[in-house]
């Protein structure tokens, strides 16, 4: 194979490239994908000097490309840095080099550490003032092509939203820039994990994840213009309807498909409020007391007068609502066993909507669980959240300080699937014009 700089890597693999190009934010690995990164494990485990670091944890990425010519390869890159370089050999070049020797950066960088480490405030305030000017200027060092072959600068994609630290130095920019640079055309994508999980990100030895949001999402915009991608996965149609389960004069409780949002988002997808106040036009008042992520399905309480809702949004806030989810696991656990997860989460505001554990900044989140029996080699679980924080259950259950299990098909935490194993199946409360508890239950339909 005729290759540049002998980064185009030769791909021996019968299957057939996707007609599509990859959704990167939420995508399942095409094959190729996944042999083009199991050729990129054995390319580091011949490299026993870079073992520590990759121990500690690192991304790697893998595109799939056609040659003008019509042969298929694949590039080959790392988030960041690796052996303390930006550039390696069977890696992709960086998008820009900062470490390059001798260069602008470098030397202005090595002031900056100078005036840090005096200790005259006048200078080290100076430094402080040069240290912002040079990460504006070294974003405005960096241009990105896409399939069009039009280019533009990270400073014009980001508008008026100055990028996080890092930006444009992950994967996915990194790798289709190279192959624009290369004049090859890309088939399929994947980023995938090597190493321990971080303190506190959910991060597992080999498995794929989405591109990034704060970083990469308006990068990507731009990059994957001209190219047939994939449409987005969280945007399909509902192949199941919400269902009501109970209604009277005060509540409806309702059976939530996955995929459903609780209230409307930013894209036109279908939403409980909004179907709920179709259906019962006459309600008033917000209707929503409780929410379930998009993925997750179950139960849901709803009001349908101002009353109704502060009664039992008070019952929230008081824990009188009891709530019980089943999930499956992706691996066994001993049936019987029990336990409470004790966690703080916070919001990860460089990849919303991830969840993370940050004992400086995250709330406290409890949920007990019983392991309740095994289905092919999966655990059956039930899980009981005592506090009601975002993405509680999934972080839980994936987070190596949790059970180190994620739920199957959780596109976040664990390997994405059909669907999140994750329903609410069981809901009692206080019921807001009689006082008297009532509980009602939805068997999960996998």
């Amino acid at each position: 194979m005729q290759t540049y700089n002998k980064l185009l890597h030769s791909l021996p693999c019968e299957e057939k490239a996707p007609e599509l190009f990859t959704f990167p934010h939420c995508y399942t690995p095409h094959p190729l994908v996944v042999k083009a990164a199991e050729l990129v494990k054995e390319e580091l485990s011949r490299h026993p000097e870079w073992n520590d670091e990759i121990r500690k944890g690192k991304m790697f990425g893998v595109l799939v490309c056609r040659e003008e010519a019509g042969e298929t390869g694949f590039l080959a890159a790392f988030s960041g840095t690796l052996g303390g370089r930006t550039r390696q050999p069977y890696f992709v070049e960086p998008v820009y080099d900062l470490m390059e020797e001798g260069s602008y950066f470098k030397q202005e960088e090595a002031a900056i550490s100078l005036l840090a480490r005096s200790d005259d405030e006048e200078k080290k305030e100076e430094g402080r003032r040069r240290s912002i000017a040079l990460q504006r200027w070294l974003f405005a060092q960096y241009s990105f092509l896409n399939a069009r072959g039009e280019k533009a600068g990270m400073t014009q994609l980001f508008g008026d939203v100055a990028p996080p630290s890092g930006t444009g130095d992950c994967c996915a920019p990194k790798l289709l820039q190279a192959a624009y640079r290369r004049h090859l055309k890309p088939l399929c994508m994947g980023e995938f994990w090597m190493g321990q999980s971080p303190r506190n990100e959910i991060r597992k030895e080999g498995m794929f994840y989405p591109a990034c949001s704060a970083k990469c999402k308006p990068l990507l915009r731009h990059l994957l213009q001209g190219l047939d991608v994939e449409p987005n996965p969280l945007l399909r149609t509902l192949n199941a309807p919400l269902v009501i389960l109970h209604q009277d004069a005060d509540i409806v409780v309702v059976n939530k498909p996955s995929g459903m949002l609780a209230v409307p988002g930013k894209e036109a997808l279908p939403s409980v409020q909004e179907e709920i106040r179709g259906r019962f036009p006459e309600a008033t008042g917000p209707l929503i007391v409780h929410r379930l992520d998009m993925d997750t399905s179950g139960l849901m309480v709803l009001a349908l007068h101002e009353e109704a809702y502060h009664n039992l949004q008070e019952q929230f806030v008081k824990h009188v609502v009891s709530k019980r989810y089943t999930a499956i696991l992706e691996h066994p656990l001993p049936v019987g066993q029990t336990g409470r997860i004790d966690l703080p989460l916070c919001p990860d505001i460089t990849d919303r909507p991830r969840q993370m554990v940050h004992y400086e900044y995250g709330k406290r989140s409890i949920t007990e669980y019983k392991v309740v029996g095994e289905e092919q080699g999966h655990a059956l679980i039930h899980l009981w959240p005592h506090t009601g924080r975002t993405h509680q259950l999934r972080v839980h259950a994936a987070h190596p300080q949790g059970l180190d299990n994620p739920i199957v098909g959780d596109r976040l935490y664990g390997t994405a699937g059909k669907r999140l194993c994750l329903h609410a199946e069981e809901l009692s409360f206080l019921h807001p014009r009689s006082g008297e508890k009532v509980t009602f239950t939805a068997p999960p339909k996998w």
